[in-house]
C-alpha cells in the first residue's frame, strides 16, 4: 500500500498531473470519476494568494469527491511561499505541493517554477520554511534538472525528503528540454531506488499507454505514476490503465455516444462552476481533445469552437450522438 502519511493511495496509485488550464474542478471530477487516485489542482502563484487575486482564490475550490486531492503552489519568495501556504491549509486541502517543475519563461524566469532548479540550496531553504509552516504533509513536483549539465535529481530528492517533504512527483526532463525528446526515466528509477529514500516516488513523462506504465513500473520501480498530457480530453485512461494491469487485456476505447455524454457532463460543470460565458469559453480548448481521432468530424468542431450560445452546443453535441453511426475512430 502506497501512502502518504496516512492517505492510503493503493498499491501502485495514478496521479492526475497539475495542468494550467486544464486541472479545474470540473476536470479533476471526471479524471476522479474515471480512476485517478489523487489529483492536484492548478498550480496557483503564491503572490496571487496574498494579494487575493480572484483568479488565484478560485483556484483554492477543491470538493469533498475528490478527495485525496492536493493544492500545488508556486513562488520564488519564500516568506510569500509560507504566507500562502498558511491561507491554503484553511481550505482544508490532503496535500500541499510545491511546484519546481514549471518550465515555461514567465515563471521559471523569474526563479520560480523550474527556475528553482539554478539554486538547489534555495529549494532545499523554501521546501523546509513551507515544511515548517503547515500541518498538512507537502509534496513536490520537480524535474531533472535545469538543463543536461545539472541533472542532480538524485541529491536534491533526498535533500528534499530530509527536510520533510512526504513523496515526490519527477518529471523525466529538464527544464530546457521543455517538454520535448523523449522523457528520460533512468533518473527517475535512481531516485526510487537510492537506498537512503523511503518516501513515495512518482514518475511523470510521456506516459501514453497503459503498457508503457507496466513496463515503466517493472523497470525503474516507481510507486506510482503521474498522467499529464494523456489525460487531456481522454479522462478513461486511468480506468484503461487499472484495467490492463489487473487484466493484461486492453479496454475498447469509447464510441462517440460515451464521448458525446463525457463532454456534455464537462460543459455542464464547467458552466456550473465559472458561470456561462467563461464555462462555455473555456470548454472550447477541450472539444478536440475529447473528438481526437474522429472520422467525419471537422464541421462540428468548428461549431462547437465557434460558438458561444450555449443552446446550440448542446445540439449540436444531440446531433453528434444521434447519428453516432455517422463517425468512427480512424
Amino acid at each position: 500500500m502506497v501512502k502518504i502519511r496516512d492517505i492510503e493511495l493503493g498499491e501502485f496509485p495514478l496521479l492526475l498531473a497539475p495542468m494550467e488550464d486544464v486541472s479545474d474542478p470540473p476536470f479533476r471530477a471526471l479524471c476522479k470519476k474515471h480512476g485517478a487516485d489523487l489529483m492536484y489542482t492548478e498550480f496557483i502563484s503564491s503572490e496571487g494568494l496574498i494579494r487575493d487575486a480572484a483568479k488565484s482564490v478560485m483556484k483554492l475550490d477543491i470538493y469533498e469527491y475528490e478527495r485525496p486531492v492536493g493544492i500545488q503552489i508556486f513562488g520564488y519568495d519564500i516568506e510569500s511561499m509560507k504566507m500562502a501556504t498558511q491561507i491554503i491549509e484553511k481550505t482544508n486541502p490532503d496535500i500541499i505541493d510545491i511546484n519546481y517543475g514549471c518550465p515555461v519563461k514567465k515563471v521559471a524566469c523569474k526563479g520560480a517554477g523550474a527556475g528553482i532548479l539554478q539554486d538547489i540550496p534555495k529549494m532545499v531553504r523554501m521546501t523546509e520554511a513551507i515544511v515548517k509552516a503547515t500541518n498538512l504533509p507537502v509534496t513536490v513536483k520537480t524535474r531533472l534538472g535545469w538543463d543536461d549539465n545539472s541533472k542532480f535529481v538524485v541529491d536534491t530528492a533526498e535533500r528534499l525528503q530530509d527536510v520533510g517533504i512526504e513523496a515526490i512527483s519527477i518529471h523525466g526532463r529538464t527544464r530546457k528540454q521543455m517538454y520535448k525528446g523523449e522523457a528520460d526515466w533512468q533518473l527517475i528509477g535512481d531516485v526510487k531506488n537510492n537506498p537512503r529514500m523511503h518516501i513515495p516516488v512518482f514518475g511523470n513523462g510521456d506516459i501514453d499507454s497503459p503498457k508503457k506504465v507496466i513496463d515503466y513500473k517493472e523497470k525503474y520501480g516507481v510507486d506510482g505514476v503521474m498522467i499529464g498530457r494523456a489525460s487531456i480530453g481522454y479522462p478513461w485512461v486511468f480506468n484503461e490503465i487499472k484495467h490492463f494491469m489487473k487484466t493484461g487485456e486492453h479496454l475498447a476505447p469509447p464510441g462517440i455516444k460515451e464521448r458525446v455524454a463525457i463532454t456534455k457532463e464537462h460543459l455542464t460543470m464547467s458552466v456550473n462552476w465559472k458561470g456561462e460565458i467563461l464555462g462555455v469559453a473555456e470548454m472550447k480548448r477541450h472539444y478536440s481533445n475529447y473528438f481526437k481521432g474522429i472520422s467525419h468530424f471537422k464541421e462540428y468542431r468548428t461549431k462547437l469552437v465557434t460558438t458561444f450560445d450555449l443552446q446550440e452546443i448542446y445540439d449540436t453535441l444531440d446531433y453528434i450522438e444521434a447519428n453516432a453511426e455517422e463517425f468512427f475512430l480512424v
